[in-house]
């Protein structure tokens, strides 16, 4: 009995706490909890946001698995562009930020520069990276291809160049992100382990094995895993590098379609809302479970 009461004057006590969190609790139920639970429910229906959904089970699953090649098309994509992404950006970065860690001067100069497009629009970048892959003769990178000797190549055109074209973009944009994030990282790891490296005599590729990554690894997860789920929800660079083809959101032959911009056809363009609804939660499912195999891996790699 005093223990409920202590628990009811306890409340008591706390209630302008709770008065101060309301407005966040109730702002997360209303955009996002109730939509997640919504989607969620319209997955197992055939809805076109004109007329009441229509319950079908898993119907909308079974035909994106088993009756539609496009969503394995997508699916692939996503998959070349994370696996290309992803790690060639997180190294460049590293290294980037090895560098930046030194006794150098200008350091606040570089950071600002690789920094820049990470506080640039990502629209904006993709129109911009737009014009330096147009085909022919029109575009910049075709014009110092040709002052080199080489062929222009129809970047944005072929389906052999779309994707990696949009992959060399992506890759340049996130550089500045992931460069800040490994810098905090390195500007935590104490110096007296360099100093007792020094003192063994271990060289530098030593030292940044033995005692940078395993020292790094909370750091170096957090980027892996938040580079991952960028790069799985694929959208804007898909969407404005591929507009003007003719051929709709993916390019030609769909060579650069993703799962986000495959469920954003089906659910903004041909109003499949239930169908879309099913996408989502599978590039979820997806994500869920590349998170998981990732945190598995850099921690056994990394344990110390």
């Amino acid at each position: 009995m005093k223990s409920d009461k202590g628990l009811l004057k306890s409340l008591i006590q706390q209630r302008y706490s709770y008065l101060f969190i309301a407005p966040t609790v109730i702002l997360f139920c209303v955009f996002v909890l109730i939509p997640v639970i919504a989607s969620f429910l319209l997955s197992f229906t055939r809805y076109n946001a004109l007329s009441a959904p229509q319950w079908v089970g898993f119907s909308n699953y079974y035909n994106i698995f088993f009756k539609d090649p496009r969503f394995w098309k997508a699916l692939k994509n996503t998959v070349i562009y994370v696996a290309g992404v992803v790690p060639i950006s997180i190294s460049i970065s590293l290294l980037l930020a090895v560098a930046i860690d030194q006794k150098i001067r200008f350091k606040n100069f570089y950071k600002a520069i690789f920094f820049m497009p990470v506080v640039t629009s990502f629209i904006a970048i993709s129109v911009i990276w737009k014009w330096l892959f147009a085909g022919e003769k029109y575009g910049l990178i075709n014009y110092w291809l040709m002052k080199m000797g080489f062929n222009p190549v129809d970047w944005l055109m072929s389906p052999t160049w779309t994707l990696p074209a949009i992959i060399i973009m992506s890759i340049w944009a996130g550089l500045g992100y992931n460069m800040i994030l490994l810098l905090v990282g390195l500007q935590t790891i104490p110096r007296t382990f360099y100093e007792a490296a020094d003192i063994d005599g271990a060289g530098s590729w030593n030292k940044f094995w033995n005692i940078t990554l395993p020292l790094l690894r909370p750091t170096l997860l957090f980027v892996v895993i938040m580079s991952m789920i960028n790069s799985f929800q694929l959208f804007e660079q898909v969407y404005v590098m591929t507009a003007g083809t003719g051929e709709g959101v993916g390019g030609v032959l769909d060579c650069a379609l993703s799962l986000v911009a495959y469920l954003y056809e089906k659910g903004f363009q041909r109003f499949e809302m239930g169908y879309a609804s099913a996408i989502a939660y599978i590039l979820f499912a997806v994500i869920l479970l590349a998170t998981l195999v990732n945190m598995k891996v850099v921690r056994s790699r990394f344990e110390y």
